[in-house]
């Protein structure tokens, strides 16, 4: 039976790798990775509108790995509309490095639950292998922190190196182009890093359940001493 103080420490590190697996699963589930400003370009030209005027052109777009919407403004009117990426608008994208990301990040959930399981085997036994102790919770956070970082990595190079917002927002536009004035990463992505920082912070309370602390000394009581003048009585 481990001490209180492992009990303790596998304990927070089991809830640290429920939490890492909650914010990869709503990361994975949510819509809100980018989001940015679309200017409808096609009406912009057809009013010639000038600088004060573009205001009433530009529009809003937001998505995740899965879905998104976006609200277009052509002088027309406010247009939304919801985003599919799956199954047409993914053939239009790098489909490959998209589905690498998705990937990448399932196979971080599976790491952070095998991890899970380890905490919480070492907060209830003490292993007779080291792979099922500290070394093996080492391991399998480094790889679902490992996995988790290459999928954020790909998806930033989609966005940033083959124009993802801009192929999502100019889906199935065929009489407006759209430009992307600007876009950003927003909480979904960021839910993912606090994924990946999650598990750095169990390797560290795992280091911790190794500190050895001093047990209290209880304190004998003392025998009273007989001499031999009490004999004598």
């Amino acid at each position: 039976m481990p001490s209180l103080w492992k009990r303790i420490t596998f304990s927070a590190a089991s809830v640290l790798c429920v939490g890492s697996v909650v914010l990869l699963v709503v990361a994975l589930s949510t819509e809100r990775w980018v989001t940015g400003r679309i200017l409808c370009k096609t009406g912009a030209e057809i009013v010639n509108a000038s600088h004060p005027e573009m205001e009433l052109f530009i529009g809003h777009i937001y998505y995740g790995l899965f879905q998104g919407g976006k609200t277009k403004k052509c002088g027309l009117g406010n247009r939304r509309s919801k985003i599919y990426i799956f199954p047409n608008l993914v053939r239009t994208l790098n489909s490959g490095l998209h589905m690498m990301v998705i990937l990448f990040l399932l196979v971080a959930v599976g790491f952070a639950l095998v991890s899970l399981s380890f905490c919480i085997y070492n907060a209830r036994k003490v292993p007779y292998q080291s792979i099922k102790g500290h070394k093996g919770l080492y391991l399998w956070n480094f790889i679902a922190a490992f996995f988790a970082s290459l999928g954020l990595l790909c998806f930033l190079a989609a966005v940033r190196h083959h124009s993802l917002t801009e192929r999502v927002a100019n889906h199935r536009e065929n009489l407006f182009v759209l430009d992307v004035l600007d876009d950003s990463l927003d909480w979904s992505f960021w839910l993912g890093v606090g994924s990946i920082a999650s598990h750095f912070v169990v390797c560290g309370v795992v280091a911790m359940s190794r500190i050895k602390l001093p047990k209290p000394e209880i304190k004998k009581p003392e025998e009273p001493t007989i001499s031999s003048l009490d004999l004598l009585y």
